[in-house]
């Protein structure tokens, strides 16, 4: 039983190895892409987006009665 259980174990490590990289190149292209978007944007920027985003998206003021 042992034996079955271990060739069963090696036949799908088998196919996760083999199968794994080319299904991982189209995530990792697409990862590199936004990358390199983020990275054409300067820094104040994104800085500047945030604080319109927060100040979009705030809470409301608690008023007390």
């Amino acid at each position: 039983m042992f034996r079955i259980i271990a060739i069963a174990l090696l036949g799908v490590y088998l196919i996760a190895v083999g199968v794994w990289p080319p299904a991982a190149a189209p995530i990792a292209a697409a990862l590199t892409g936004a990358a390199v978007i983020v990275g054409l944007v300067p820094g104040p920027a994104w800085l500047g987006l945030g604080v319109i985003a927060w100040l979009r998206n705030r809470p409301a003021p608690v008023v007390a009665d």
